[in-house]
């Protein structure tokens, strides 16, 4: 029974080819532009989750306090308040795995003719386990380097690129503030930071030979900041808690003064970035299934053309013995019918705008199977729904009166 209507409905549409297409054309608009935004949406979360990743997990960073100069008040960090005793008194908490004192500045490096502005960073070796990053080759430094304040580097990607080219750093010397310093390493690559910087850019040394041979310090062991690892997620609140209470301590702070230290939640920034991720892609496919209500509209408008045009055909059709839900099933098919294939010239469309959009602006874009089939099963249920009061229609025709239309 359902073979011989689908032939019906395939010859209805064929004997008026450009309504039907022109009628399934809404239909393509809009499954293509959802599975577009979606994957725009899902692309943008996508780079947003590999920049948390690249982050390391459950991170605080610590940084020193602000100062009051003349009436003027500066920004945290102006006042060196951490020292590299506050990093290791820290990393004795039973809630945090892991924690590096960071000495940071830029200068210029060289290597031969080459040379590059990028940033030093003063640490110990527990900042690529708390950063989780993996040295490409060569090997870290030690706490014995740091202990000697050993003129030993390692190199972020993008360093290693500039000076170097395609050719193998570890084993070379590079200068540093016009001191020699051995490359024993170069880090695997991490990409841009949430901020967008790239964190390749960058080169590291024992924090002890930045202090000493390349900075100075203003207090003996003072650092910018300290960044720390709790053990787990659910550890975070007593992390940060435990480490209030140490640095209150070890800066014999008054009990009613202000922290002379900042304790930043990484984690709980990159979440709301990567929330707010999720509520645009939520929102541009939300927006773009308007174009499927369009699309819906347009095919029960032209149903009821259909219905009108066909009232004579369908007062035949009962007076031979056809019953209502027969003339329902048989318009209904056809409205399934003009969904459907304008859903799967959308799907096509969608996902060759998505890579195409790779392609030409290098976009992140993600088209996951879940998006297609979400936007295929919306579209085919907006064309049922909007299929159906046309098709119920011509159903409840009276035979006399169908007969009777001219």
């Amino acid at each position: 029974m359902i073979a011989p209507m689908l032939a019906e409905a395939w010859h209805a549409m064929g004997a008026n080819r450009l309504r039907s297409f022109l009628t399934m054309l809404g239909m393509m608009i809009g499954v293509a532009a959802v599975i577009m935004m979606l994957a725009v949406g899902q692309g943008a979360q996508y780079a947003v989750d590999q920049s948390i990743a690249s982050m390391g997990s459950n991170l605080f960073i610590v940084m020193s306090g602000s100062t009051t100069s003349g009436g003027i008040r500066m920004g945290m960090g102006a006042t060196p308040t951490l020292t590299t005793g506050d990093a290791e008194a820290i990393g004795e908490l039973s809630s945090i795995a892991a924690v590096a004192p960071i000495a940071p500045g830029t200068t210029q490096v060289v290597y031969g003719a080459n040379n590059w502005s990028t940033m030093v960073a003063g640490t110990t070796p527990g900042y690529l386990t708390v950063r989780d990053w993996a040295v490409e080759s060569g090997y870290p430094f030690t706490e014995s380097d740091v202990r000697s304040a050993t003129r030993v580097t390692l190199l972020g990607r993008t360093v290693a690129q500039n000076l170097f080219g395609d050719a193998d750093p570890v084993g070379k010397t590079i200068r540093i503030k016009q001191s020699p310093f051995l490359v024993i390493g170069v880090l695997a690559p991490k990409g841009q930071s949430l901020d967008g910087r790239d964190q390749d850019d960058t080169l590291f040394v024992p924090v002890t030979t930045a202090q000493r041979r390349l900075f100075g310090t203003q207090f003996p062991g003072s650092v910018r900041f300290i960044v720390a690892q709790a053990t787990s997620a659910e550890a975070m609140t007593a992390a940060e808690r435990d480490m209030t209470q140490l640095l209150r301590q070890r800066h014999h702070l008054p009990e009613r003064s202000d922290n002379d230290f900042d304790i930043r939640n990484l984690t709980a920034l990159a979440n709301a970035a990567a929330q707010t991720t999720r509520v645009m892609s939520i929102m541009l496919g939300a927006i773009a299934s308007v174009s499927l209500l369009v699309g819906g509209i347009g095919i029960m408008n032209i149903m009821l053309v259909s219905v009108t045009e066909r009232t004579r055909e369908i007062g035949i059709r009962v007076a031979i013995g056809a019953r209502e839900r027969d003339i329902r099933t048989q318009f209904l098919l056809e409205a399934i019918i003009i969904s459907l294939i304008g859903c799967m010239v959308g799907v096509i469309l969608g996902v060759g705008a998505a890579v195409g959009a790779n392609l030409a602006a290098s976009t992140p874009v993600v088209v996951t199977g879940a998006s297609v089939l979400l936007a295929f099963l919306v579209a085919t249920g907006v064309g049922v729904f909007f299929g159906f009061y046309p098709a119920n229609r011509a159903a409840r025709l009276k035979p006399i009166d169908a007969l009777r239309y001219q």
